[in-house]
């Protein structure tokens, strides 16, 4: 069977035509190197080099190897290179997941930090709900995902990286703009924007219980994927949400955000990954991540 320390004394032979100079450069005896030389033409089924007391010269079928040969051990050389690069953390590719409120909750800012410290990172970023998230993680198309929920499947692992309160979303022409905390009362009777079940059960059920504990259920006018839609609706006069407090930042023009008067469930978020094998680059990603967050988290 060829391997690739024939191939490597078949390069150094190639280059010196000197079983001499060749053993020399290779650290070793004559012996070894001849033998070989004689297992890599066994294996090919060719002569490789013409040897008499005076000279070795190569074959037509050597001289062809010799270039192959090089560019083998050449790329032999990268692919251990890049791994060892992987492995350090210097290189890599990082396929991360996020849920949109993430945009206000230092992930940017995360990840400019994490490329300044590991520029040969290569990085790809999706926006995706919790549940496709969790599946993709699991299906190995995803390294690291950033989530509403604590729910896990077996083989994830969860992070909690930050709690916040919830915040009543508002016109910015409604009467409850005016004051500076909004009463859950407030809005029993106003039209819900609500994050769609489908999209976060986590969130639809949260706030769901959130208007239930002041004894009422919500008029849900109109359900939507993505928080950024809700406060765009909410900025159009099409209704009122509840939005965790990082959607401030959204600084949408026709919404404000006012605090509620009552102390309410906490919205929180999660990095979650594979439990294995361990990443070292999702490890430094998460590290970065309480450095970034916003004063007050």
């Amino acid at each position: 069977m060829m391997e690739l320390r024939h191939l490597r004394y078949f390069s150094v032979l190639a280059d010196e035509l000197h079983f001499g100079r060749a053993a020399q450069r290779l650290a070793i005896s004559q012996p070894p190197l001849s033998v070989a030389i004689r297992q890599l033409e066994e294996s090919i089924g060719a002569r490789l080099f013409e040897r008499n007391s005076k000279e070795v010269r190569l074959t037509a079928a050597g001289a062809t190897l010799r270039e192959s040969a090089r560019q083998l051990l050449h790329r032999s050389e990268e692919i251990v290179r890049e791994a060892r690069d992987v492995a350090s953390g210097s290189a890599g590719h990082l396929r991360i997941g996020f849920v949109g409120a993430m945009l206000y909750r230092g992930l940017p800012q995360a990840l400019r930090a994490f490329r300044r410290r590991h520029a040969g990172v290569r990085i790809s970023l999706t926006e995706m709900n919790s549940a496709e998230q969790m599946a993709e993680l699991l299906h190995d198309r995803l390294d690291l995902g950033f989530v509403h929920t604590h729910r896990m499947p077996q083989g994830l692992q969860q992070r909690l990286l930050l709690t916040e309160p919830f915040v009543c979303c508002l016109p910015a022409r409604h009467a409850l703009a005016r004051r500076r905390v909004v009463a859950l009362a407030d809005l029993q009777e106003q039209p819900f924007i609500l994050f769609a079940r489908s999209a976060s059960p986590d969130y639809h059920e949260r706030i769901l219980s959130i208007c239930g504990g002041a004894g009422y259920q919500p008029e849900v006018r109109h359900e939507v994927r993505h928080w950024l839609a809700v406060v765009s609706l909410v900025s159009q006069d099409m209704g009122v949400a509840l939005v965790p407090e990082a959607l401030k930042r959204s600084a949408l023009k026709g919404a404000v955000f006012r605090p509620l008067q009552e102390a309410v469930a906490q919205s929180e978020a999660y990095g979650v990954w594979r439990s294995a094998p361990r990443s070292l680059l999702v490890e430094r990603l998460l590290e970065e991540m309480p450095r970034a967050l916003p004063p007050g988290h």
